[in-house]
């Protein structure tokens, strides 16, 4: 997927971005260069934008070396060394730069939407930043490499063999029950090992976070954390109504699926451990081998040749770019994300396949991500490329519901492509009440600033209680249940970074039925919102991909209808 690179104009192509004395001269050029028209101040954006790319690169090629190898005390030493000698004093010239751009009388003659938005965005952070909260947003990222490196190092034996908490969950789907329960209760009996150095890393976060918003004159993190985001399109009480309307939705649908799955699996109660067997007794689907990732990566580059030569042709070229990380080990952050590598104009996709289903879902996800980033390249501005989460979410979200008729790559048997079918369905349903608990326990742990452990496990078990079905049966294992959220790599790394997806999972789910109507009117709209990158504020994004910007209960409803629809339709 790689685009090309523009030669280096301003910064010299031998900068080394970790040694502060080659990246100051650049910044203080910048600060003192005389800005005396509007073609001055263009080229002052574009250079301060060249700067801003390859640091950027380095800082996130750093990123993805400790995620693959959190053991490695070199990849560490990098990674620690750019967090805590650079970052820190880039952010306050950023800051300043961005100042002068919006006070400069010029921009007034930069017209049109994308410096609208640019305009409104600088504005927000420029009155958020603090220069005390630097070091303090320092300390957060060390301990969030601390907590990647408790979850990477989370090994079980299983039978005289070690596995990652990721390669053991394969174990799960095995028709055979003591199985499932006895490796369930090996993984969450591993995490409760580390159950207490996780909450006091997190309690260090929390307070943490409580000070920059309070240092920036905040009533709480989370109108701090809105305005860091530039949410300008919809508040914390629409999130709220959300979930709200979720409850009334899909809880339901939630439970009638879980008593179908107690039925099947003829069982007075369902545990924890039979949540994602085959209820019939089936086989696991085992899309590719766990232990070569190759037909994972040919898989998922087919079916999207099927949906579009150029999504294929693009993604193809991830293999021989050497972009991808995508089985699971030892030492390996969990979870799975695409990095953007501005410069170079290259993704790179990180995950942990073990060998399930999930992993096709997962690559395709990130593969849209990916997408989106390489489709927002022609835009000049560096700037102006990411769009708001909320419609990133979109691309992905909606290349896994376009590849869901193409699962016949890894599943020529049309039972098992019926299974997979299934699957994708009942997992969105399953997946906007997690959301709900999700953002919503976000909401409630930083509006009670006070709390204390006790009273998080109370309002953690609280928004369970609701948003959980209850045909699961929980109990003697209680503590697995209350520290479950430790799982949610988005707590730690990125609070409030979850609603997005319910969000996006409207705007994809919308696309999905244009895509059945008419796929390549659908794919038209899909290619230009992509290209807009942030140039647009989100829901001019959203129509332009011919979609509508809500999440109420108008537009939940009648999607969630369109999904059961889908599962009734489905042979068992």
């Amino acid at each position: 997927m790689l685009a090309s690179a523009t030669a280096r104009q301003f910064c010299p192509p031998q900068l080394d971005c970790a040694a502060w004395e080659q990246l100051q001269p650049l910044y203080r050029e910048l600060q003192q260069r005389p800005l005396h028209d509007i073609r001055g101040l263009q080229q002052w954006l574009k250079d301060w934008g060249e700067l801003s790319s390859v640091i950027d690169e380095y800082g996130t090629r750093c990123y993805i070396e400790h995620a693959c190898h959190t053991d490695d005390p070199d990849v560490e030493l990098a990674y620690l060394h750019f967090v805590e000698q650079i970052e820190p004093k880039v952010t306050p010239l950023d800051f300043e730069l961005k100042r002068r751009f919006v006070n400069s009388p010029l921009n007034h003659e930069l017209s049109g939407p994308r410096f609208e938005v640019l305009l409104r965005g600088w504005h927000a952070d420029i009155e958020l930043f603090r220069p005390k909260n630097i070091p303090l947003q320092t300390e957060l990222t060390k301990l969030n490499s601390e907590y990647d490196k408790l979850i990477g190092a989370m090994l079980v034996d299983y039978k005289g063999e070690l596995h990652t908490l990721q390669q053991l969950a394969r174990f799960q789907e095995e028709p055979d029950r003591a199985v499932r329960q006895e490796t369930w209760e090996h993984s969450a009996q591993r995490r409760l090992n580390d159950q207490d150095q996780i909450d006091g890393l997190f309690d260090r976060m929390f307070d943490l976070r409580v000070q920059i918003a309070q240092n920036a004159g905040k009533k709480n993190f989370r109108d701090w954390a809105w305005q860091a985001k530039n949410r300008f399109d919809y508040t914390p009480q629409q999130c709220i109504e959300f979930a709200d309307a979720i409850e009334q939705v899909c809880i339901p649908r939630v439970a009638a699926l879980d008593e179908r799955r107690r039925q099947h699996l003829g069982v007075d109660q369902l545990r924890p451990w039979d949540e994602s067997v085959d209820p019939l007794g089936r086989p696991p689907l085992r899309p590719f081998d766990a232990d070569d990732v190759s037909g994972l990566l040919q898989g998922c580059t087919t079916i999207l040749h099927r949906i579009g030569a150029e999504l294929g042709e693009r993604f193809a070229t991830l293999k021989y770019r050497h972009n991808l990380d995508l089985d699971s080990r030892k030492g390996k952050r969990a979870g799975g994300f695409q990095a953007s590598l501005e410069e170079s104009g290259e993704p790179f996709i990180f995950m942990n396949a073990a060998g399930v289903h999930r992993d096709v879902e997962t690559l395709l996800h990130e593969a849209g991500h990916a997408f989106h980033f390489v489709r927002s390249l022609p835009e000049p501005l560096v700037f102006l490329r990411r769009a708001p989460l909320e419609f990133c979410e979109v691309a992905s979200m909606t290349l896994e519901l376009l590849s869901v008729d193409k699962l016949d790559v890894f599943y020529p048997d049309p039972d098992q492509l019926a299974r997979a079918q299934r699957n994708l369905y009942e997992g969105i349903i399953r997946f906007f009440p997690w959301m709900a608990v999700i953002d919503g326990y976000q909401h409630w742990l930083y509006t009670h600033p006070q709390h204390t452990r006790i009273q998080r496990h109370r309002a953690w078990i609280g928004l369970l209680s609701r948003f959980q079905s209850s045909v699961v049966d929980w109990s003697g294992y209680e503590a697995a249940r209350t520290s479950l959220w430790h799982r949610q790599g988005h707590l730690f790394h990125a609070p409030f970074y979850y609603v997005e997806y319910g969000i996006a999972q409207l705007g994809a789910l919308q696309l999905w039925q244009k895509y059945r109507n008419n796929p390549q009117a659908a794919l038209a709209d899909f290619h230009q919102a992509l290209a807009l990158g942030g140039t647009r504020p989100l829901p001019q994004l959203f129509d332009a991909a011919g979609i509508q910007f809500d999440f109420t209960l108008s537009t939940l409803e009648p999607l969630i209808a369109i999904l059961q629809d889908e599962i009734d339709q489905l042979p068992d």
